[in-house]
């Protein structure tokens, strides 16, 4: 059985973005669902993906209670995503 290496890099490039996006949803959803972000084991999805969202918040202000920096930042992964997959695609 023959493994395509382009199609193993599309893969790898597709669940990288996949995992930012969820981590993203989890940071944003954390309160919600009573999760310490100060805790060992979860600290380091707040290192991640806190930069991110703090670079967006800075651009875009909050609407009322609404912080719209999570989603605006998962829309752009989403595109970031289906670019970079259909220019590896593209190339191979």
């Amino acid at each position: 059985m023959t493994i395509n290496a382009g199609a193993m890099i599309v893969a790898a490039i597709y669940s990288g973005f996949t995992l930012y996006m969820l981590l993203i949803l989890v940071r944003w959803l954390g309160p919600y669902l009573e999760l310490d972000f100060y805790d060992v084991r979860l600290r380091w999805i707040a290192r991640v993906v806190d930069p991110l969202l703090r670079a967006i918040r800075n651009i875009v202000p909050a609407v009322g209670p609404m912080d719209l920096g999570p989603l605006i930042a998962v829309l752009a992964f989403w595109i970031a995503r289906e670019v970079a997959v259909r220019a590896v695609v593209g190339i191979s």
